[in-house]
């Protein structure tokens, strides 16, 4: 009788004990997460955590939240805690099986820091069971954090150069008209007196008498008939014009003993001054006249139409017309300006006497940084309206390494030209290099026609974690940031050559080379590379230590 009762109760007291029990501790097997080790990407640190109750382990009363949390020494980030329950919990999370156990998957984002670069991942557990509360011990399931994608290869890129716009020689032309009467080509005294003729026979004894400054190239005379009247008599009163015109301007050229080629035309109908001069005007029905124009291509039938509109043809003659019996005079020339030489020269004696063209340019005939800062300095001088000069002693300050000065003069460009492309650039860069995303990309989206925008596009790109748009954005640009980008992109055999390219590679330049080698298992890569950082930069040389691209090459980079 004793017997038959006793392996019942024992039963009853194993469930009891099984069922008030804690939940013990959860070994790392049971948890995985993608990627394997934490890496930075666009200013955050995202791990996808997938794990495992085991069979006969969650209680079926019991709540258990789950946090991760990246602890590093002196600090810790926890991320969004997940919330599961027992078969018997009334709630609306996710149910764990008693029997069966059961899986989950979790995310998790952590706002990355410095220090994160020697971390680890943890998961913690509370359970409540009832009005019982206990914690499980925590489980490490991951190691963090390559930080890669945080090089501040930023600082290396190239600010924008706001260009001069100089040009040594410059093509002009001096027009001049010579009126004349309806269905007549003689030159009247008038005409040839006229304040144009005048202005336009001095301009060409100045250009022809001043070698040094001008070349006078050709004179082109245009000679035109209106486009009433037919066609046989407009062509010889036209030419008739044209023959004039040239014999009054070879006596003007022998006067003068210039010597230049005359190119001589004429057009018996002007009928395409005709419709500029008519979709300009007023008239009262030109969209008539015009449509007149667009249906009929025979000069005849054109007349006949616009003579029927009879309602605007006076208008026409006594306006329009008379505006197209002509004779265009036009003397095209070079305008011939200093020399490098004569440039040189200038600033170094009297900077005043140069333009702001030739100043920017000046600028670019030397190699010498306290030169060119000199020059840049002198146009702010000269020229304090011009935010070109600010710009460009920005760019120097921001190339030998001193943002704070470089932000200055940026912000002083500003000042004079918000709305410029290389000033937004730059200031674009500047933000990024404080981190400050968001500003920058306020900033880029004015930089379009710079020319650094699509370089500071692929360091705003690798900022926000956009790898093969950062690519896309560097194209053939050779510097660190676009050799960072193909790294991240996992384009190692291109961010290898990139490297090779560098203009003016630094300790980052060999630092970048390094970590192509330890995710191309090339030992003897790393450590060469990681020689050059320590000769160059021994702070920088020092963080390999905690950087997990070199896990695996503690030898090689001692």
């Amino acid at each position: 009788m004793i017997k038959k009762v006793y392996l019942p109760l024992v039963a009853l007291l194993v469930f009891a004990l099984s069922s008030c029990g804690k939940m013990g501790e959860l070994s790392a097997d049971y948890f995985t997460t993608n990627p394997e080790v934490l890496e930075a990407v666009g200013g955050k640190v995202p791990v996808t955590i997938t794990g495992k109750f085991p069979e006969k382990y969650f209680k079926k009363k019991a709540i258990v939240e789950v946090t991760p949390v990246l602890r590093w020494d002196g600090g810790e980030a926890k991320g969004q805690p997940a919330v599961f329950q027992g078969e018997k919990v009334q709630g609306n999370d996710q149910t764990i099986s008693y029997k069966a156990g059961g899986t989950y998957t979790m995310k998790a984002s952590f706002d990355y820091v410095p220090e994160m670069a020697k971390s680890e991942l943890y998961l913690d557990f509370k359970v409540k069971k009832g009005k019982k509360e206990y914690t499980i011990p925590s489980v490490k399931i991951a190691d963090g954090v390559i930080a890669t994608s945080e090089l501040p290869t930023v600082n290396s890129a190239n600010a924008a150069y706001a260009p001069d716009a100089f040009q040594r020689i410059i093509k002009q032309a001096k027009e001049a008209q010579i009126m004349f009467l309806i269905q007549q080509a003689n030159l009247r005294e008038s005409e040839l007196k006229s304040e144009g003729i005048k202005d336009f026979n001095k301009q060409v004894v100045t250009v022809a008498g001043d070698t040094k400054n001008y070349k006078l190239n050709d004179i082109t005379i245009s000679a035109y008939a209106s486009p009433d009247g037919g066609v046989k008599l407009n062509t010889g009163l036209a030419e008739r014009r044209q023959n004039n015109t040239e014999n009054y301007l070879d006596k003007q050229l022998k006067k003068g003993k210039i010597d230049t080629k005359v190119i001589a035309e004429y057009t018996a109908q002007d009928w395409e001054g005709f419709q500029e001069l008519v979709s300009k005007s007023n008239l009262q029905d030109k969209d008539l006249i015009l449509r007149v124009l667009s249906m009929y291509s025979d000069p005849e039938q054109r007349e006949a139409e616009i003579k029927n509109i009879s309602s605007v043809y006076k208008t026409l003659a006594d306006e329009i017309l008379p505006q197209l019996r002509r004779a265009r005079l036009t003397a095209n020339y070079d305008v011939i300006g200093r020399s490098d030489e004569e440039i040189n020269e200038a600033f170094n004696t009297d900077a005043s006497v140069l333009s702001v063209e030739e100043l920017l340019y000046a600028a670019t005939l030397t190699n010498d940084n306290a030169r060119q800062q000199a020059i840049y300095k002198k146009t702010t001088e000269l020229y304090p309206n011009d935010f070109r000069a600010y710009n460009n002693l920005g760019m120097m300050a921001y190339a030998a390494g001193d943002k704070a000065t470089a932000e200055k003069y940026f912000k002083q460009a500003a000042s004079k030209n918000a709305n410029a492309a290389e000033v937004n650039t730059n200031l674009g860069l500047c933000e990024l290099v404080k981190g400050n995303v968001a500003e920058a990309e306020t900033y880029l989206s004015k930089s379009t026609g710079a020319n650094t925008a699509n370089e500071a596009l692929g360091n705003l790109y690798i900022k926000q974690g956009q790898y093969d748009k950062a690519v896309a954005a560097f194209g053939d640009t050779k510097t660190n940031s676009a050799a960072l980008a193909q790294i991240l992109a996992k384009d190692y055999n291109k961010a290898k050559n990139t490297l090779n390219a560098v203009k003016n590679p630094d300790a980052y330049t060999d630092y970048l080379m390094a970590i192509v080698g330890a995710r191309t298992n090339n030992a003897n890569l790393v450590k060469t590379s990681m020689d050059k950082v320590a000769q160059k930069d021994q702070n920088l040389a020092a963080q390999a230590a905690n950087d997990r691209e070199f896990a695996k090459y503690t030898d090689e980079i001692k």
